[in-house]
């Protein structure tokens, strides 16, 4: 019986690896006449066991191609176990969604295989009895649907995003009631739900909407982690954007100085993601009028993120070029012309010197 596990799943995993784009590494498709010696030892439940146990291990040390690999065998496993049609291969194959979104970043593979265990899922929800089943196919669902919601905006399909995980955000609830408030630690949390909301509110331009998500999630990680820990940072500049787009324009500097001074204490002041904040940080106060405190301000930081820039990525960076040329084009809309002209021959002046170096 192990020796036709170990065949049949050998077969199988070709129809579960991306067609294109996967990026495999030589060492992913090595070693494998010894994966089938190992396979001929044990029964494919423990070999199930075995890989989920290694999946954990290998995303845990950020080996994301190998643990999507073992999520495929764990899907193979799981057919062999239960059945094509059984809730729980069902879940090996949301599993392997959410692996192919966060280990590889690859929505396409992601979207084809939450759509394929949807259907049965939500088959065996509705004909359960074990409260313990049940709880865990909620969970499942949880995960699903937030992959589809996730996979959609990345492919720039929003109205279908938001709309799936607004579905994973009842999902939550529900998993909640079923658990009576208790929820242990989850692949999805209530968090990455509350921030995918936020950014599929704001791809459809429900601005009051993102705004609230947003700011639920930042109660919630400042509750958690209190109000200086580095996931702050793109919330807050995320709500910045909302409120500009809303045309407040000083609380959105309120939340991207908040941003700016946690880059410091994390990264420190010359850093690549404090320049990137740095430079959010100007435009803004461009953007908000032209008194003289904000002019200054503008130049002020502006400064500071080119210098951060050239001193940890290089002169000739694309993140350095973009930043001096919005630098640019900002003083000569104020009629510094001349020292925009002075900003650009001494970037010029710095290359031909890298280059005379080389």
């Amino acid at each position: 019986r192990s020796q036709q596990t170990s065949d049949l799943a050998h077969q199988q995993t070709d129809d579960l690896y991306p067609t294109e784009g996967s990026g495999e590494s030589e060492e992913d498709t090595t070693s494998k006449e010894e994966e089938k010696i190992i396979d001929c030892m044990s029964l494919p439940e423990d070999k199930l066991a075995q890989s989920q146990k290694k999946t954990a291990v290998l995303i845990k040390e950020n080996m994301n191609t190998q643990a999507n690999r073992e999520l495929i065998r764990c899907v193979i496993l799981s057919r062999i176990i239960f059945g094509e049609k059984h809730w729980k291969c069902a879940q090996a194959l949301a599993n392997l969604a959410h692996g192919y979104l966060t280990l590889r970043g690859l929505p396409a593979q992601a979207k084809k295989h939450a759509e394929s265990a949807r259907s049965t899922l939500l088959t065996w929800k509705v004909n359960t009895t074990s409260n313990r089943e049940a709880k865990e196919i909620v969970e499942t669902l949880i995960m699903l649907y937030y992959t589809l919601g996730v996979a959609w905006l990345l492919q720039n399909q929003c109205r279908e995003a938001y709309f799936n995980l607004q579905k994973a955000e009842r999902s939550m609830k529900e998993l909640k009631e079923l658990d009576k408030g208790r929820i242990g630690r989850l692949r999805v949390s209530e968090k990455d739900i509350t921030i995918a909301l936020g950014r599929a509110s704001l791809a459809i331009q429900r601005l009051n909407l993102a705004l609230a998500y947003f700011e639920k999630a930042i109660g919630n990680v400042i509750a958690s982690k209190g109000e200086k820990t580095s996931d702050l940072i793109s919330l807050y500049e995320e709500v910045a954007q909302i409120e500009q787009l809303r045309r407040n324009h000083e609380q959105a500097i309120q939340y991207l100085q908040q941003a700016y001074s946690i880059c410091v204490s994390v990264f420190t002041e010359v850093s690549p993601r404090t320049a990137e904040a740095s430079a959010l940080l100007a435009k803004a106060y461009a953007m908000s009028g032209e008194a003289q405190r904000r002019v200054d301000a503008v130049e002020l930081y502006f400064i500071k993120s080119i210098t951060a820039y050239q001193a940890t990525l290089g002169t000739e960076d694309s993140e350095t070029l973009t930043t001096i040329e919005e630098f640019c084009q900002w003083l000569v809309q104020n009629g510094e012309n001349r020292e925009a002209y002075k900003l650009l021959k001494a970037t010029l002046k710095s290359q031909v010197i890298s280059h005379g170096d080389c």
